[in-house]
Formats: structure tokens, C-alpha cells, sequence
């Protein structure tokens, strides 16, 4: 379940998108009877609709979630509120200046964001958070603690120099391999570290017996 709920935003998101693009017409006279009095140059070109109403889809699902979670009184994680933040500004960018490319860098930030948060957490407070995250599931040597946080911190720095490679260099312009890269192609290689993670932690894992 709390997959499902950590992909949400993304599966709304591609959901629309894919909507909005067959029916590109709806979705851009949708869009200027509603927003040609708050976006620049007062209209949004028909090429731009479907990503601007993935965009909208998108930071309304991840305020959703953030809602959700204080309605419940449950914990909101650092990285949601980084993400619904960097989603606000820069899908807010992509709708008012109805240019992709905002969107496009929107991952990339959160990505670096997190492994800087990361970074500047063991440097200057001397706390893994890794360590913290998962320690109550699992116990490790602290030398593989240490590993595997800076494992996660180079894992999403490369995805952020990758998803700026696919959007602006491999698929530039082309705004549907980027979305189905988005959806599918961050989530597998997500998935092939995770899978890797568990080999590498499953050497190192302490017997509690």
C-alpha cells in the first residue's frame, strides 16, 4: 500500500497526461476558458496542454497526500513536503509560462535535494539517515551503514544528471518518451537498486538468533 501511495503523484500525472494528449482539444479549450487570465501572454499553446494538465493532476494529487496525512495526524516525510514544494514551483512555473522545460527539471531537484539533505546530515549533525530509516528492520556493521548511505546519495545524484540527460539531450522535445521514461524508466531503475541493495544488505545482515 504505501507504493501505491508514494506513486500516487506519478501515476496521476502520466494518467492525464496520456488523457489530455488524446484529447488534445478539450484539454486546451479546457485549459484557456479557465487559466488565459492567469498564465503569461494570456493563452496556453495546444501543444502544451496535455503537460500543463498533467501538471495541475500532479501537484493537486501530491497536496492530496500531504493533506491526507494531517487529516490523519501521521507523519509527513521531509522528502514529500521537499517534493510537493519543488512541485508548486516549478509546475507553477510550467503553467504560467506554459514551457516544459520547468517541469522536465522538477525530479532532478528533488533528487539532488535529497542527496544533499543526505550529505549535510552525516557531515555537520553525524546522522545517517538511512541508518535511521531502517536499523528497526534490519541490523548491520556500521561500516556498511556508512556504505550504503553514500550508496543512496550517489544513486540520486546520478538519476538526477540522467534525467536531465533524457529530457533536454536524448528525447529533447519530444515530451512523451520523457513521461514514459518518468514513469517507467526512473521506476525500474528504482527497482533494480532496490534489488541490489537487498543482495549487498542480505551479506552483512546481522543474526539476531
Amino acid at each position: 500500500m504505501k507504493i501505491l501511495f508514494d506513486l500516487f503523484p506519478l501515476i496521476l500525472f502520466f494518467i492525464s497526461y496520456k488523457f489530455a494528449g488524446s484529447h488534445q482539444e478539450a484539454a486546451h479549450a479546457m485549459l484557456n476558458g479557465h487559466l488565459s487570465g492567469l498564465v503569461s501572454g494570456g493563452a496556453i499553446p495546444a501543444s502544451q496542454a496535455a503537460i500543463v494538465v498533467a501538471t495541475i493532476v500532479g501537484i493537486l494529487a501530491t497536496a492530496a497526500q500531504v493533506l491526507y496525512l494531517l487529516i490523519r495526524r501521521k507523519k509527513v516525510d521531509g522528502a514529500l513536503w521537499v517534493s510537493l514544494v519543488v512541485f508548486i514551483v516549478f509546475g507553477g512555473m510550467t503553467i504560467y509560462f506554459h514551457d516544459d522545460d520547468f517541469i522536465k527539471w522538477k525530479p532532478t531537484i528533488i533528487y539532488w535535494a535529497l542527496a544533499t539533505a543526505m550529505l549535510v546530515a552525516y557531515r555537520f549533525f553525524d546522522k545517517n539517515l538511512i541508518r535511521l530509516a531502517m536499523e528497526k528492520q534490519v541490523q548491520l556493521p556500521e561500516h556498511v551503514w556508512v556504505r550504503l548511505h553514500f550508496m543512496w546519495i550517489t544513486f540520486w545524484l546520478v538519476l538526477g544528471f540522467i534525467n536531465l540527460f533524457v529530457a533536454f539531450v536524448l528525447f529533447k522535445a519530444d515530451n512523451d518518451a520523457w513521461v514514459n521514461f518518468k514513469a517507467f524508466g526512473v521506476t525500474g531503475m528504482m527497482l533494480l537498486f532496490f534489488i541490489a541493495q537487498a543482495f549487498y544488505l542480505s551479506k552483512h545482515i546481522k543474526d539476531e538468533a
